[in-house]
């Protein structure tokens, strides 16, 4: 592709008619004729690499400030966004031929996602899916590192989905995928927002540039669907200015649930809409749950998907791996994994299973190492709010040591009555939590849900699924 073809104007080069074979900011993929972005990252900066990058065979580079190198140099007030710009050119802009939903906020981004695509495959439109857990192109499953792909494997994905027939796209947008330009210059038809509770303050200053970043979604969308039900979706609600909804499990709203019940095997709820109310029961438990569902049945009407047949598709869906997942036990004890790291999601997922558990709720969760610390304490405030006993272990504890997160979680409960035990192995800590275990008691998982596996110090991870140790420690009972 020519340079110029590339650029579509977004920036001034005298070496216009230069043949681009690669566009890349990875300075380990550069190759003769490739155009390299010098974007600046937390521990490396491109621009340091640029001179050396034209040496083993860039055409040209892109950086935000003079290096002295002529016309191979291709200037702009900011490289990840142009950068996004280049991605989406290089694959003909996909992102133009494929209607989008974008989901953020900090909770029930995944199952929403989901959820839609499960209403809008069951309809007859075929969809492509970017999230947490897996990326999917119809029924077809893809491995995902990022919440949000980096910016060229995005446009690279959304080129196959387009390629393969995708109508539409539903996906989790992160508040890095924000900050990071990531989505390049996708624009997005409807655009939800969760909540937004403590997380990742390890990477944003604090929660006002948090609620900053995900904002950021809403301005590059047609319509947004606001959870009033959270302080920051009431707040965003006020302040964007593009076409605008609200979602509610506890007032009016223009999609909100009532006469909500929960069971656990699953709820029902009246979906209200436009005056009017719609019997729905689903085959997933917990009130937040029917907030997740009533955002994403709000979403695909905005789409155009007939009622009744939304309805339909939620009564069949199955729900989401580790979220709220009950691991088969063959015993009188209930087991359920969920993926509840924040102190919000917690709270959430216990407050909704207490509803239903006739004996003990016992809640087993770890904070990750190298991650926000100051929500550790937070952790354990929420788990104990609901819980009748508490198991504190590990998550990933990466470079920390083990204990040392235990011991920060723990000072969240010096004012708390709840028992609880420490076993600081994950693996024994589940054993544990199986030998504890009465009738009627439910035992909460919190932190992993969909992940296999455990990363330990140094970064060494191992496999950890967390079924699979469940099924392993009833065999020991």
């Amino acid at each position: 592709m020519k340079l110029k073809d590339l650029l579509e104007n977004n920036a001034v080069t005298n070496i216009g008619d230069t043949e681009i074979t690669s566009v890349t900011d990875d300075t380990r993929k550069v190759t003769a004729g490739s155009l390299f972005v010098c974007v600046k990252g937390g521990k490396f900066d491109g621009h340091s690499a640029a001179a050396e990058m034209l040496e083993k065979g860039a055409a040209a580079v892109v950086c935000e400030h003079d290096l002295g190198l002529g016309d191979r140099q291709i200037l702009t007030d900011n490289s990840r966004w142009l950068y996004g710009k280049l991605c989406a050119a290089w694959f003909g802009h996909p992102e133009r031929k494929i209607k989008m939903i974008g989901v953020t906020g900090t909770n029930g981004k995944t199952t929403i996602t989901s959820v839609i695509k499960h209403i809008l495959m069951s309809t007859g439109h075929k969809t492509g899916l970017i999230g947490t857990i897996q990326n999917e192109i119809g029924t077809e499953v893809i491995h995902t590192e990022n919440t949000t792909p980096m910016t060229f494997e995005f446009m690279a994905l959304l080129d196959r989905m387009v390629k393969e027939g995708c109508e539409y796209v539903v996906m989790e947008v992160s508040s890095f995928g924000l900050v990071q330009n990531r989505i390049g210059s996708s624009w997005f038809g409807i655009a939800l927002f969760t909540n937004l509770t403590q997380d990742h303050l390890d990477y944003h200053k604090d929660m006002e540039d948090y609620y900053q970043a995900k904002k950021m979604l809403f301005d590059v969308c047609d319509t947004a669907i606001c959870n009033i039900d959270d302080d920051y979706g009431r707040r965003l609600y006020g302040e964007i200015g593009c076409d605008k909804l609200t979602f509610s499990i506890h007032e009016n709203a223009s999609f909100y649930a009532d006469g909500i019940k929960i069971r656990p095997t699953g709820s029902s709820f009246w979906f209200c809409y436009e005056g009017k109310s719609h019997f729905v029961k689903t085959k997933i438990p917990g009130t937040f749950n029917v907030s997740n569902l009533t955002a994403a049945m709000g979403a695909c009407l905005k789409a155009g998907i007939p009622l009744d047949d939304i309805i339909a598709a939620v009564g069949e869906y199955g729900g989401v791996k580790g979220r709220c997942e009950v691991i088969p036990t063959g015993r009188d004890f209930t087991v359920i994994c969920d993926y509840a790291h924040t102190p919000d999601a917690v709270e959430n997922v216990l407050r909704s299973v207490k509803e239903y558990t006739s004996g003990r709720l016992i809640c087993l969760f770890g904070c990750g190492g190298d991650r926000d610390a100051a929500k550790r304490p937070l952790m354990a405030k929420a788990a104990a709010k609901y819980a009748d006993r508490l198991i504190v272990t590990s998550d990933n504890p990466r470079s920390e040591e083990p204990s040392e997160i235990i011991r920060q979680i723990l000072t969240g409960l010096e004012d708390s009555s709840v028992p609880y035990d420490v076993v600081e192995d994950r693996r024994e800590a589940i054993y544990h939590s199986l030998k504890i275990a009465e009738k009627g008691d439910i035992i909460v998982l919190a932190g992993k849900g969909h992940e296999d596996y455990q990363i330990l110090a140094g970064g060494k991870r191992i496999h950890f699924d967390e079924r699979e140790v469940v099924a392993e420690g009833l065999k020991l009972l």
